[in-house]
């Protein structure tokens, strides 16, 4: 059975990959901090142009999220949320400390100090049924090249191991990708290590079918197979199988997104879709930031965006699309038809940080720029056809179509495209970049930033049932609540 892996962790308090150290998966592989606010974008030759970001007014009749609570317990930038259960989840960051939060009343249950720098990682570690701890157990990594167990219901480190550098881990095995890839047991001995990869280090890992896990290494993607022990050896071992060199540039991100395909991006917005078993290209997509061709190619100004503008900082996906954050904006990748059928060139005024999922066809995306926005992806209404002459003019020729001038038409609606991402929400409540967010389906959404504060967004008309609900119950109890005949 293969390791479990985990979400994509910094270990060395580098800011942005590629660096060594690093611990991966899925969630955003370029954290950035900037504050700054950008509207515009540099075009070659020399002409600067301003991109329209979208605004949404007060009256946001489909933002359910109109109650906030802002909860403060930290005191530098808080870069990391984990959810523990169905109401708890845990806060971290530049501050070095834990805190383990009620999302449906933001009460701060407990807080965990042990590490002397910056917290880089943090996940959920399951208890084992073999193992006498049953408590919920989280993971962390810090700066000062420290690993802790915490017991998230009592606040106990469990564990604490030192000069470690990065960590995945399944049941009994735990991998580490720093310049190289180990495989450790539970008890953190070493079983068994490639050699050394790469100074640059891995940037991103996943698990793959046939004890296989993909390891991304600057511009290019390694396959290595598991080797278990067997009655004929006790020893693990860890083998390269293939490289895959298809990315021109260095790899920030790389998921999974079914059980036949997992996903790669890029610094210069190349995104690939790869068979998961035979590792080939299924697809490529390398013009996010213009997923339509201009109509008259004469007039053509390719746009030379500086590089933090196409790169793919995240995924995320469902049954039929991939979303990708690519730079500052929003695109929807059709699996089926191999293309792009929505976009927001221009979502956000800075890099888009995290992005997900969310029911009804709808999207949230958070960014530098200290916003979070809610989409909903909609179906455009089909241009009517264009009618045929018919009649006397026609005889002649008078009321025939000129055909020159109708195929910019034809190629315009060819490569439109067939949706659009709306804007139906946004979240106006940090100051500073927002780093990632979790969402409950019950309780709201959580946000956090380099504000050093967490916000917790609440459904307002969920919320004022939930009151009105304890109030009559609070009524009834004192006898005070009284039926009219």
């Amino acid at each position: 059975m293969m390791p479990k892996l985990l979400k994509n962790l910094y270990l060395d308090g580098s800011p942005h990959p590629p660096g060594p150290k690093f611990l991966l998966l899925q969630g955003h592989l370029e954290l950035g901090s900037g504050l700054g606010r950008s509207n515009s974008w540099t075009c070659c030759p020399c002409i600067s142009q301003k991109s329209p970001l979208q605004t949404i007014g007060e009256e946001q009749t489909q933002n359910p999220y109109t109650e906030l609570l802002v909860l403060k317990a930290h005191h530098d930038i808080v870069r990391f949320l984990v959810q523990l259960d169905e109401y708890r989840f845990a806060s971290a960051g530049d501050d070095g400390i834990v805190v383990v939060w009620n999302a449906q009343t933001g009460e701060k249950l407990l807080e965990l100090n042990g590490h002397t720098q910056k917290i880089t990682a943090i996940i959920t570690f399951p208890s084992l049924e073999v193992c006498e701890e049953k408590n919920q157990l989280i993971l962390t990594a810090s700066a000062d090249r420290t690993v802790i167990v915490w017991d998230c219901d009592t606040g106990r480190q469990v564990q604490k191991v030192s000069c470690f550098q990065s960590t995945v881990k399944r049941l009994d095995i735990w991998l580490s990708g720093g310049n190289d890839l180990c495989v450790w047991n539970r008890k953190l001995d070493l079983l068994c290590k490639t050699s050394h990869l790469s100074d640059t280090g891995i940037s991103a890992l996943i698990e793959i079918p046939k004890n296989c896990v993909v390891a991304a290494v600057g511009k290019e993607l390694i396959i290595f197979r598991l080797v278990t022990p067997t009655g004929e050896s006790l020893e693990w071992d860890i083998l390269e199988i293939k490289r895959l060199l298809d990315h021109q540039d260095n790899i920030l991100s790389l998921v999974n997104i079914n059980d036949l395909s997992f996903v790669t991006g890029s610094h210069v917005g190349e995104m690939i879709i790869w068979n998961i078993l035979d590792w080939t290209v299924q697809a490529r997509e390398c013009n996010f930031w213009d997923p339509s061709p201009q109509l008259d190619t004469q007039q053509e100004i390719k746009l030379c965006q500086k590089p933090n503008d196409i790169s793919i900082h995240h995924f995320t996906w469902d049954e039929e699309n991939v979303f990708a954050a690519v730079g500052r904006g929003l695109y929807v990748y059709n699996l089926q038809m191999k293309r792009v059928i929505a976009c927001q060139k221009t979502a956000h005024d800075s890099s888009v940080l995290h992005i997900a999922k969310l029911p009804n066809r709808q999207l949230i995306s958070c960014s530098e720029d200290g916003s979070v926005r809610i989409w909903e992806l909609r179906e455009k209404q089909q241009l009517a056809a264009e009618p045929v002459p018919t009649g006397f003019f026609n005889m002649w020729g008078f009321g025939r179509v000129n055909k020159q001038a109708s195929q910019p038409v034809k190629k315009q609606q060819e490569n439109a495209t067939p949706c659009s991402l709306e804007l139906i929400g946004d979240l106006i409540g940090h100051s500073s970049s927002v780093e990632m967010f979790l969402y409950f389906e019950d309780h709201g959404l959580v946000t956090c930033s380099a504000d050093h504060l967490i916000i917790l967004w609440k459904n307002g008309e969920r919320e004022s049932g939930l009151r009105s609900l304890k109030l009559f119950q609070k009524l009834e109890e004192n006898g005070d609540l009284h039926l009219a005949v």
